[in-house]
């Protein structure tokens, strides 16, 4: 098995294999040291940020909201995953020397132009819709694709074939018909 692409990037397989055993590791440290079993995710932590900055502003607001209550409002493991997920991803790009600086991809730039605002409304817009879906579902594609699938949960699986299907159609429509 090969753990480097031909271009110097990670295995997809070594790189599944460390999250699968990461996925275990979390479940195993919480349920010992926490007395619960939590699981990977991610949008749950983005909640809690917007909680947090929102606790800057409207204090009051926050204490008396009932999804704030619910989610608690804090900085815990899964909100430190998620800020080393951006540094480890920053580390793994410099180590492969695939890190670069640019403000519209080479790729939405070939379709779309080099409009740097119309690229971050486009950002912004993907990014509210894609909270929305991961809030309607009850979970991000991270916690439905490897904790859900940990548990075979059919709710999980059905999920993460609605998440791909329509992340493939939407991709089709927006770059044209290469990405199918």
């Amino acid at each position: 098995m090969k753990w480097k692409t031909n271009d110097g990037g990670w295995s997809p397989y070594l790189a599944g294999a460390l999250l699968g055993l990461l996925a275990i590791a979390s479940v195993l440290a919480t349920t010992q040291f926490l007395g619960k079993t939590s699981y990977l995710g991610a949008s749950t932590t983005f909640v809690r940020a917007a909680g947090l900055l929102e606790q800057t502003i409207a204090g009051d607001h926050v204490v008396s909201n009932e999804y704030y209550t619910k989610t608690k409002v804090r900085v815990d493991w899964q909100f430190m995953l998620v800020v080393g997920i951006i540094i480890g991803a920053f580390i793994s790009s410099i180590m492969d020397n695939s890190f670069r600086m640019e403000a519209v991809p080479p790729t939405w730039e070939e379709r779309f132009g080099s409009s740097i605002g119309k690229r971050a409304a486009g950002a912004f817009l993907g990014g509210i819709m894609a909270m929305i879906g991961a809030r309607l579902a009850d979970g991000c594609p991270s916690g439905h694709g490897l904790s859900g699938m940990m548990q075979l949960s059919v709710s999980s699986f059905v999920a993460l074939v609605m998440f791909f299907g329509v992340g493939a159609l939407v991709s089709h429509i927006v770059y044209g018909r290469r990405t199918l």
